[in-house]
């Protein structure tokens, strides 16, 4: 979701306290800079872009951000989470079950929410909690 009005930060906090998110200075910025960026981003990246703020009030905004449903954690395969925000679906809901792309080249992350997981059919006694597909390869900017 990207935020170009004049209003994104009270944008930005009214869509954090919808979620029951008290909306510090901190919270605010990363999730604008996450809505801006719009690829998945690992704690790394993050703080790379944030310079004198404390690594773990970062790390503490992103899983409060991921227990509130705001962002989703990936595992791309490169042995670092990533984070990514949810975005809407056409009936309001989140597209938890979509695919992501994994540059082999850049190492970025990509979300692809108009590529959805099927339903798979477990076994009885079976239940998923989570489900992440990741394909691998070069993306547009790598494959040129």
């Amino acid at each position: 979701m990207a935020i170009h009005t004049n209003n994104a930060m009270k944008e930005i906090e009214t869509i954090l306290k919808a979620k029951g998110i008290r909306p510090t200075a901190v919270r605010l910025l990363v999730y604008k800079f996450m809505a801006k960026e719009s690829l998945a981003m690992s704690l790394n990246d993050i703080e790379a872009a944030f310079g004198q703020t404390e690594r773990t009030t970062l790390f503490r905004s992103l899983k409060l951000f991921e227990e509130k449903g705001l962002v989703h954690k990936i595992e791309d395969g490169s042995g670092i989470a990533k984070f990514a925000l949810e975005t809407a679906g056409e009936n309001g809901a989140n597209d938890k079950l979509h695919l992501h792309f994994h540059c082999s080249k850049c190492g970025e992350t990509q979300c692809l929410t108009d590529q959805t997981i099927p339903n798979i059919s477990l076994p009885k006694g079976f239940k998923a909690t989570d489900a992440n597909l990741v394909v691998k390869g070069l993306c547009d900017k790598c494959y040129q």
